[in-house]
């Protein structure tokens, strides 16, 4: 029975890992990742065969040595006339271990460079900045009021040149986008600087890949890959400050978002709310995500996550925030208005 329920709990690990957004091994959309996945299954192939040898070669050596019934195997006396085949072989077997071990170290480290970047004259600078337990992404510009910030949703057009600056506000994070880049250290006080270019237009879900505290594993994002004349669109409408609500519902929630705790914690451009503490929310409707990448962006996932945060995030930085039924409504209105 306990066999049984182990081979269940693996077999739903497998398809668990199946069913996963995270993949290093396929659907690579950059060059880096595609550097990393030669890599990966050449050495996965090399150890393959290792294996497979390994097996094959104590199966053949246990067949040989093997005395049945209650018959106790003969000691042999050393013979080196009859041991030298098996030291030859032997030497020829570590020295293809060495050649193969500095093949592998070699293509490593000529694949490490590759994946370090690239350069370009004209590249897109984004801003990644780890905090416990979301991302913030800027798109810095000269004039200041064009600077865009926004969280847990990075878009970036495909065919350009990336340059990613990490930076983190607490603990270690690592920014890790399987189908485009290797894991990158976000470290308390020291700024690092990568680079990439997204080949593959579509959807890509990224992850913190370091252990940061107790929702590590509710620290995702999403990044969005999307055609030039798309991010453009895309920025310009960022760079917008909050249009003011219209309908009577959504005038109401503005007042209680501003008259209640979250103007203290969170930004909305065009409002009093300027605090750095938690998410810009200025365009908060127009992400797909929420909670870092936790919630869909809908009205219940919205209500559940302004009412109730540690019972979705245990731990989250967010305090619960207990409205009367209309005022929340209210509030939703207004947050889902924001485009």
């Amino acid at each position: 029975m306990k066999i049984t329920r182990a081979i269940g709990y693996a077999v739903l690990l497998m398809i668990a890992g199946c069913q996963s957004n995270h993949s290093v091994v396929s659907s690579s959309a950059s060059k880096q990742a595609g550097d990393i996945e030669w890599l990966y299954w050449l050495i996965f192939w090399i150890c393959l065969v290792v294996f497979v040898l390994v097996i094959a070669f104590f199966a053949r050596a246990s067949a040989k040595s093997y005395v049945g019934g209650e018959q106790m195997a003969p000691v042999l006396p050393i013979d080196e006339e009859r041991d030298r085949p098996a030291k030859i072989g032997i030497s020829i077997a570590v020295g293809i271990t060495i050649v193969t071990l500095f093949v592998i170290l070699a293509l490593s480290v000529a694949k490490g460079k590759a994946v370090a970047g690239l350069t370009s004259n004209n590249p897109i600078t984004v801003q990644v900045i780890g905090h416990q337990w979301w991302w913030e992404f800027r798109y810095p510009n000269p004039q200041a009021d064009l600077t865009v910030t926004t969280a847990n949703e990075l878009h970036l057009p495909v065919g350009k040149p990336i340059v990613v600056l990490t930076a983190s506000r607490d603990v270690i994070h690592s920014f890790w986008l399987p189908n485009i880049q290797g894991k990158r250290d976000l470290l308390p006080g020291y700024q690092s600087a990568f680079s990439f270019q997204v080949d593959k237009p579509a959807i890509y879900h990224g992850q913190c890949a370091e252990f940061c505290g107790e929702q590590h594993a509710h620290m995702g994002f999403e990044m969005v890959a999307e055609q030039p004349d798309q991010f453009e669109h895309w920025l310009q409408q960022q760079r917008k400050s909050s249009s003011p609500p219209q309908e009577a519902t959504a005038i109401r929630g503005r007042e209680v978002f501003l008259t209640h705790g979250c103007v203290l914690c969170h930004t909305i451009r065009g409002t009093d709310a300027v605090s750095k503490a938690g998410p810009d929310l200025t365009h908060l409707a127009s992400r797909r995500m929420i909670a870092a990448a936790t919630l869909s962006n809908a009205p219940g996932s919205l209500g559940g996550w302004i009412t109730d945060p540690q019972r979705l995030k245990p731990g989250a930085r967010m305090p619960a925030h207990l409205l009367d039924p209309d005022d929340l409504q209210a509030l939703i209105s207004y947050l889902r208005s924001l485009q």
